[in-house]
């Protein structure tokens, strides 16, 4: 064997994490800490290899060095085929890597004086955002089907390789931090190693948890960074990391069958940190005379006791250890892979430290065997496991069984639906919200007069809303094996150079080595046998931190109650006074102006007349109507034993001179126009006129002066100073005679039949004039006003329900059902911050966004999602709660707006988080109040208060939608098969 330790491979001084040769064997990266940010570098294998290359300055040492992770690197690992490279870090991202398409010569690195210089240009093509803590470790599966991530939020993510960033599975069932993930290379199992003194083992078929190990961790502490456990090639066996056995630090071995552990590596001092199996399968002829061979594997471990060893699973002992080789605790450990195209594959072995240097091990085959052919590995896989999921030429993302000719008919309708949209927006140039720049084709040109977006303003101007279109894909292909010869000369003093001619390899022994390389301590085979020997050391390393106290709930300030000096009786003088302090409303009123504000209050005590009797602060003042007819009697105080609200005063505005209101749409619009102080022969009269392309169309006569106006396409209504409304047509004629209130009209709303007005003191009615009848009758909206809370805007939908917008950030409206008020939307509550269901409103298209009064009201304020993945980092179930209370709000509001077309988008809505987060239960409850209770004969049964509708819609046509989504995931086929089936038979002709 050879040992050396490159002195040139180094993060100036900072901490190596992660270490990975990539499959061709020409070049190395190594993930870290960079001067400022996470640093990721990708090296030359040759100067490792040989001493001469190393020597030759025309030779570069350092190929690419990337620093756009904000926080340090924990891991690197390239895909099987070499195209890409994975990094993930502190910064809680993974970054995938690919070559640039075009190469313009070296370029120097920003930020370093232009002394660093990339060779090779490495672009980022695809960041994954999800993980809502560092990323301690990441693998690759096989065939580079998925991507396995693991976080110190306790879960583990499995994403789409072909579709990123696409997420497959996020598994939850750690109670600690994850820091090692692997994969069997046969592709059923993931086995993951955690804190928590667990290890599991998850299922790829429906990703359910396999088995659990415990035993072996419970006498473990959190004192390593990573743990990076291993499967054998062979996929016989997992290694684990940081086990216990008699006090002492193992590596316990994991067997396949029952996951059972009764063997394990021991004799390290501290514990294992990292272990990685060669990827071969080896072997040697035990006897030369019947020329029979023992096939084997092959397995590096390292600690944090800064030694080696490398065991083969033919011997009882190691096969050499390597002791005082860093400084720090080893970190991560790579072999050269299968594909390796330099002739030396699974007999090169790269380590890396703490300690911020690597070291470079070669064997050969009198030491480790001879290595089994990629078909002979098949060819074992095959014969051990059936048809293996390594040597299949297509890979299924998601090979679960499909039980019922049902569900493989709406799969394939799922497969022929994702086409058509694809086949579209490709021939339409629709821009996808999440596009794969990975497959994106390297030919493919934007269309911008395919996407640009037209409007024309009200003057009948064109718009053309800018576009940006986004450069040519700059992502090359699977880089060729690293060969200087191919490099341009540059200034930099890198020259043209061929590879293999500097290619001689180094025959010395690690103490002929060049001065730059350092040595380390290598025992003897004979000498190198562990013991079990107790940690006596205490560990250097700290544990780390779940969670950083980054973000803080901000503190609410309580706002106490002042007591105001007020008169017990107001009087004329006084509601004179303030009326003149009052703003007179604008001429011209729009229907879809906000409403009038809250009168602020007022110390009356200076305005009251001399001799007046005031009342004692500590006891309420009772505020009357603004008429000043209407005087509000003395209370004794001794009959006053609590607090009395105190009622809403809103403003009613004047009868200006002229008022004029515009109804309808662009295509047909009619403004009316209000005169007032019109006078006939010594009478006073109001004129209100209605004009339709400029032209009077039709007018009419009021007996008192008009203040408010308001209208739609089906009714029209003016408000008096004498507290009436008077109710029109669209053509003029009066449809009710004049409803008269009991204070002065303060707001005044018409949509469809209906018609809404608020009076001064906050009383709520609602008519439907098409039948003649009150909706809701002098409700008070004192219970969502209080302190200094004024309407921002207010609203009646086509169905006659009421909508408010205050200015503390709440939309209320009255329920007539439940006879109470309800809120609506909240732009401060922390379930719409803190959703995290934006996954699920990407994945839909933007037809299917639906508009509605729900969506117009919590357009502008709304913030869902904005907190999501910097809150409840470590508690995913906690943010699976908040997310479903805020869908299930969603629902409940468009319920109440009898919103039909957004309450059916809010509960599929909900249903896709449902079916992502395999929340069986609930879909079935949902199923449940869909479907209805039947008999055996698919009719509804007697006496059921169960109503098959829900806003006009079909609960059981409904039910069949909901079933398609349900049917999207293949762990819910069993549910989707039984609510189909009983949907299929309530569903008779004679239904």
């Amino acid at each position: 064997m050879k040992l050396l330790k490159p002195s040139w491979v180094t993060h100036d001084g900072k901490p190596i994490f992660s270490i990975d040769i990539h499959p061709d064997g020409s070049r190395f990266a190594t993930g870290g800490q960079g001067e400022d940010s996470g640093k990721v570098a990708v090296w030359n294998m040759a100067p490792v290899r040989s001493e001469v290359d190393e020597k030759n300055s025309n030779i570069p040492k350092l190929l690419c060095q990337m620093d756009n992770h904000l926080a340090c690197v924990n891991c690197v690992r390239w895909s099987s085929d070499g195209r890409y490279l994975a990094s993930g870090g502190d910064d809680k991202l993974i970054m995938i890597w690919q070559t640039g398409r075009y190469f313009a010569g070296p370029s120097t690195v920003f930020g370093t004086g232009g002394k660093t210089v990339n060779i090779e240009q490495w672009r980022c093509v695809a960041t994954l955002r999800a993980h809502t803590g560092d990323i301690l470790d990441l693998a690759w599966s096989p065939q580079d089907a998925w991507l396995a991530t693991c976080s110190i939020d306790n879960t583990i993510i499995v994403w789409n390789a072909q579709k990123f960033p696409e997420i497959i599975s996020i598994l939850k069932g750690h109670t600690g931090l994850v820091k090692g993930v692997t994969w069997d290379p046969v592709g059923k199992y993931l086995a993951t190693q955690s804190d928590d003194k667990s290890l599991r083992v998850w299922r790829t078929v429906d990703w359910q948890q396999e088995a659990m190990v415990t035993k072996p961790f419970d006498e473990c502490g959190g004192t390593t960074h990573v743990l990076r456990l291993a499967w054998s090639p062979d996929g016989q066996y997992i290694v684990s990391a940081h086990a216990m056995n008699n006090s002492g630090p193992t590596a316990q071995i994991i067997e396949r069958q029952g996951f059972k552990t009764s063997m394990d590596f021991v004799g390290h001092r501290k514990a294992i940190t990292v272990v990685r199996f060669n990827p071969n399968i080896f072997q040697k002829v035990v006897n030369k005379a019947s020329g029979k061979s023992q096939q084997f594997s092959c397995c590096a471990i390292g600690s944090r006791d800064r030694s080696l060893s490398i065991w083969l699973t033919a011997l009882k002992r190691p096969l050499v250890v390597v002791h005082d080789m860093f400084q720090n605790s080893v970190m991560d450990i790579s072999w050269t892979p299968l594909t390796s195209s330099r002739g030396k594959s699974g007999f090169e072995l790269l380590v890396c430290s703490w300690d911020g240097t690597a070291a470079y091990v070669e064997f050969t085959p009198e030491e480790l065997g001879t290595p089994l052919t990629q078909d002979e590995m098949n060819s074992l896989h095959q014969r051990i496991y059936g048809k293996s999921m390594a040597i299949s030429t297509q890979h299924t993302v998601n090979n679960t069984i499909i039980e019922n000719p049902a569900m493989l008919k709406l799969q394939q309708q799922h497969t022929e639906h994702r086409e058509k949209l694809a086949a579209n927006k490709q021939v339409n140039g629709t821009p996808t919200k999440i596009k794969n720049p990975m497959l994106t084709s390297p030919t493919e040109k934007p269309n911008p007069k395919a996407q640009q977006i037209e409007t024309r303003t009200p003057d009948g101007r064109r718009r053309i809303t800018p576009l940006c279109i986004a450069p040519q894909v700059d992502f090359g292909d699977i880089p060729r094996p690293f060969m200087s010869s191919s490099l341009p000369m540059s200034s930099t003093g890198v020259a043209q150079s061929g590879l293999e001619s500097a290619g001689t390899p180094r025959t010395s022994e690690p103490s002929q080595s060049s001065p730059s390389s350092q040595h380390a301590t290598v025992k003897p085979l004979a000498q190198s046998m562990l013991t079990s020997v107790p940690a006596s050391i205490p560990a250097n390393i700290q544990p780390m931190k779940a969670l950083d106290s980054r973000f803080t709930e901000k503190s609410k300030a309580t706002s106490g109650t002042k007591a105001q000096s007020k008169p017990d009786k107001i009087t004329p003088t006084t509601i004179s006074t303030a009326r003149q302090k009052d703003s007179d409303r604008p001429p011209l009123q729009d229907a879809s102006a906000p409403g009038p504000t809250l009168i602020a209050k007022r110390k009356l005590d200076g305005l009251s007349q001399p001799g007046t009797k005031r009342m004692r602060k500590d006891k309420p003042a009772l505020m009357a109507p603004a008429v000043p007819t209407q005087v509000t009697p003395t209370i004794p105080q001794d009959t006053i034993t609590r607090s009395a609200p105190q009622p809403v005063m809103l403003r009613s505005p004047p009868a200006e001179k002229n008022i004029s209101l515009q109804v309808g749409g662009e295509e047909e619009t009619m403004v009316l126009e209000l005169e007032n102080n019109i006078q006939t022969a010594g009478v006073k009269l109001a004129g209100l006129k209605c004009r339709r392309g400029g032209k009077v169309e039709w007018e009419t006569v009021l007996g008192t002066r008009g203040t408010l106006l308001a209208g739609s396409r089906k009714v029209l209504c003016v408000s008096c100073e004498d507290r009436s409304l008077c109710v029109l047509s669209p053509i003029g004629r009066r449809l009710l005679p004049g409803l008269v209130l009991s204070h002065p009209t303060a707001i005044l709303h018409c949509n469809g039949y209906h018609v809404m007005a608020v009076t001064t003191v906050g009383n709520l009615s609602v008519w439907n004039v098409q039948i003649a009848k009150v909706v809701i009758k002098n409700e008070s909206l004192l219970p969502i006003m209080s302190g200094d809370v004024v309407i921002k805007t207010s609203s009646v939908t086509e169905q006659g329900v009421p909508v408010f917008s205050l200015s503390n950030g709440k939309v209320y409206t009255f329920s007539v059902s439940l006879g109470t008020w309800s809120t609506l939307s909240d732009v401060h509550s922390s379930l719409q911050q803190c959703s995290d269901h934006q996954a699920i409103m990407s994945s839909l298209n933007s037809s299917a966004q639906v508009k509605g009064p729900l969506a117009s009201l919590q357009g502008q304020g709304q913030r869902s999602g904005r907190q999501a993945g910097r809150l409840f980092r470590a508690n995913h179930n906690l943010q699976q709660a908040v997310t479903l209370g805020h869908l299930e709000n969603q629902v409940s509001a468009a319920l109440m707006l009898r919103s039909s077309a957004e309450h059916k988008f809010w509960l599929l809505t909900l249903v896709r988080y449902l079916v992502q987060e395999g929340l069986e239960a609930q879909l079935r409850e949902i199923c449940d109040d869909l479907l209805g209770p039947v008999t055996t004969q698919g009719r509804l049964a007697k006496g059921s208060l169960w109503e098959p509708e829900v806003l006009g819609v079909c609960k059981r046509l409904l039910l069949g939608e909901v079933l398609q989504e349900v049917g999207s995931n293949l762990r819910l086929q069993r549910l989707y098969t039984e609510y189909q089936e009983q949907l299929d038979m309530v569903q008779t002709p004679g239904q």
